[in-house]
């Protein structure tokens, strides 16, 4: 916060080189008429002159981290100040390398194929095993439940908080494939054993018959999706084709809470919750829900580490709790707010979703017959 007043208040005491010369010269007095009517006007001897200061756009930066630092808000503003971090859904189809995205489909492909060999594959995977090894710790299914979301999330948080250790002994892209080889097996898991063992446990509650329950269940389940995945806005930073980095989103999804994927996450759970109304599916919602209250504490604190400064700044213009800094007035919503959502990131949202509904049974079906 220091360092920025100091360099701030430079900028702003301190006359801009250009203008140097300027404060000194003496005004010179017309020694004759004549030299009002002189035929060859005089030439700028500096042609910087011309033209406009360099340094506008990081004036405006420090400016910004000035004013936070100062505990400003962005309420006193009548416009939303200029982004500190990134436009968060920005594709420009323009842009793209088809080379990149066959790279993609490939490794998808690939990944996939690996998956189900090593271990979806019953006859030649790990997963019935490894369900099987946890399953024997407990009849209950909600400690098995728990138990493999207590498991999944300490290997994903854990890989999570050790990154920049692992990316300079690995290298970016090989710390991905390592982070996304050993999440994704144990993500299947703990879906496939939720899916099977929903119904088992006790019955809290029955609600499945009651008037605007399913259209609720399904509305929240519809919106929890465009909060649970802002982070694979670039695909091909997940597959390791571009090499991964630790964005700063700003914008979109962004403006109502700074840690959507906590907040789908919940409303998720709550959904599916109130529609199964069993003690696994509470067992289930517990661990994950607290799960992803971890991750925002990690969350803030790696992009702290990471950004510094300007993460000081978008955390005082956003929220953890949606719409609080909206209406608390630190954030300022552009006028063209629903633009930020016309984007192809969340149309693929949308798509993958409404498919994931209609694909219900099919994953239901797939996941009875791994017995899991």
């Amino acid at each position: 916060m220091a360092t920025g007043l100091v360099v701030a208040n430079s900028l702003l005491s301190s006359p801009h080189p250009l203008f140097k010369s300027a404060q000194k010269r003496p005004l010179q007095p017309i020694s004759s008429i004549s030299h009002l009517h002189s035929s060859k006007p005089k030439k700028p001897t500096n042609p910087a002159f011309l033209k406009a200061p360099s340094f506008h756009s990081d004036y405006c930066r420090i400016r910004v981290l000035a004013r936070t630092s100062l505990g400003e808000t962005d309420a006193s503003a009548d416009e939303p100040l200029p982004l500190v971090g990134e436009d968060s859904a920005a594709f420009n189809l323009g842009t793209q390398s088809i080379v990149s995205w066959v790279y993609f489909t490939v490794i998808l492909g690939v990944v996939l194929y690996v998956l189900d060999v090593a271990w979806i594959d019953n006859s030649t995977g790990f997963g019935k095993a490894f369900i099987d090894a946890v399953s024997s710790l407990s009849d209950s299914p909600e400690i098995v439940m728990l138990t493999l979301i207590l498991i999944f999330a300490t290997i994903h948080s854990g890989l999570a908080c050790f990154r920049n250790m692992g990316e300079k002994l690995l290298g970016k892209r090989a710390y991905r494939v390592l982070f996304a080889g050993v999440s994704l097996p144990l993500a299947v898991s703990t879906v496939v054993y939720f899916i099977n063992h929903r119904y088992d446990g006790v019955q809290l509650w029955q609600l499945q018959n009651a008037p605007g329950v399913h259209q609720l269940v399904w509305l929240s389940n519809f919106i929890s999706f465009f909060f649970l995945y802002p982070s694979t806005f670039n695909l091909l930073e997940v597959a390791a084709v571009d090499k991964p980095k630790m964005h700063l989103w700003e914008t979109g999804i962004m403006r109502i809470t700074r840690h959507p994927q906590m907040v789908g996450q919940v409303i998720w759970c709550l959904a599916h919750t109130i529609w199964i109304g069993n003690s696994v599916a509470l067992a289930a919602s517990i661990g994950l829900i607290g799960h992803h209250l971890f991750g925002v504490w990690n969350g803030d604190r790696r992009l702290a580490m990471q950004h510094g400064e300007a993460f000081e700044v978008v955390k005082k213009r956003t929220s953890i709790i949606p719409f609080a800094a909206i209406l608390d007035g630190r954030q300022k919503l552009p006028n063209d707010y629903y633009r930020e959502f016309i984007r192809l990131p969340y149309l693929t949202i949308t798509a993958l979703t409404l498919g994931a509904y209609f694909l219900h049974p099919v994953m239901q079906a797939a996941s009875f017959r791994l017995h899991w």
